[in-house]
């Protein structure tokens, strides 16, 4: 069994071996200036920087958000499955995830993935759950010494499984993830991966989420939704 830890990261519209940039994100904030303005005909009015002063205008000051819905950024996530079963509970979004389908863990590696909780109460938890990772195991790899296909011995696998996700969201989608899953109440676990990758976006396209706050309650937080 291999303890991973999670992540959660942007990853480049243009080569994915390259970090997500501020020049990305600027670039996709010029497209969306330019849509916007399609509907008043006013492309003409385009400079160097318009778009800064253009998007804090009729985006963020009269509610415009309908716009941004042009410019998607893709993340690569490593969480464990309790959590991509929440996150996949967005909508509006486009998702391919690891399958336990077709993954055989006894061939990659000969070992199941797995993500540790935060846990609040000290070692005696954390050996409760390593024991209940490592039986899972063993009779994972016991199912497929039997001749079972990895789709059917799956089903012992706990939600602490460790599974790689690739989500797509326009930019509106993405302040309302960040809203909801960076809120007071969301998920500790959900939040240790969503609050580095709110740092990653308010770098990138600093506009469109400087204004979101993490841990904050979320009835105060949901009124920044429009």
């Amino acid at each position: 069994m291999q303890l991973v830890k999670p992540y959660a990261k942007m990853l480049s519209p243009f080569d994915l071996k390259q970090p997500f940039l501020p020049k990305d994100g600027e670039f996709m904030l010029e497209r969306v200036e330019y849509f916007a303005r399609v509907s008043h005909a006013s492309e003409e009015s385009i400079t160097e920087n318009s778009w800064d002063r253009f998007i804090r205008s009729v985006v963020l000051q009269h509610g415009d958000f309908s716009v941004i819905e042009h410019e998607c950024i893709s993340v690569e996530a490593v969480v464990d499955r309790g959590i991509t079963h929440e996150w996949v509970r967005h909508r509006i979004g486009s998702y391919t995830q690891e399958s336990t389908r077709f993954v055989n863990y006894q061939k990659k590696g000969g070992e199941a993935r797995v993500i540790e909780p935060p846990f609040e109460h000290g070692e005696e938890s954390r050996r409760d759950w390593m024991e209940a990772m490592e039986f899972a195991e063993r009779k994972y790899m016991a199912l497929l010494a039997r001749g079972e296909k990895p789709q059917l011995a799956r089903s012992v696998f706990p939600t602490g499984l460790a599974s790689k996700i690739i989500c797509t969201f326009n930019l509106r989608t993405w302040r309302h993830f960040f809203i909801m899953r960076t809120s007071a109440e969301a998920h500790p676990q959900m939040k240790e991966v969503t609050i580095p990758l709110l740092k990653q976006f308010k770098e990138c396209i600093p506009i469109l989420y400087e204004d979101i706050e993490p841990n904050q309650r979320q009835a105060v937080v949901m009124t920044k939704l429009r």
